[in-house]
């Protein structure tokens, strides 16, 4: 997962510096460029969650840096999860790990957590 100290290092233009991969199994999410930087506060699902825990009571981390992606199509490899409260959960679609963001259904826009992936060009 990318340091929120090194967050700044990871924007150019506003827009994702390198290319953004799985911080577990390495997959190309998101090539370089194809992001625009977005700040906004949303709680988002913990990626490991207790066995008994139900859909309206999942355990949350407030996220507030994202890439913002208008198409889900510019994506190389991401997969959609659960349907809570109008938005969709992204994970990868390699290993299943996430949420690495969400889809939001009424907008149709894509925010890819900095803080749940990894920015590296190979």
């Amino acid at each position: 997962m990318t340091d929120e100290a090194n967050f700044a290092e990871q924007v150019v233009n506003d827009k994702n510096k390198t290319n953004v991969r799985c911080q577990f199994c390495n997959s190309l999410m998101l090539k370089a460029k194809e992001g625009t930087y977005s700040e906004q506060k949303i709680a988002v699902p913990l990626m490991v969650q207790k066995k008994d825990s139900k859909a309206d009571a999942l355990n949350t981390e407030t996220l507030h840096h994202f890439w913002l992606v208008e198409d889900m199509m510019s994506f190389e490899n991401i997969g959609f999860s659960h349907t809570v409260d109008g938005r969709k959960f992204l994970v990868c679609a390699d290993c299943e790990r996430g949420p690495v963001g969400y889809h939001e259904l009424a907008s149709k826009r894509c925010y890819l957590a900095l803080k749940r992936v990894v920015h590296a060009d190979a």
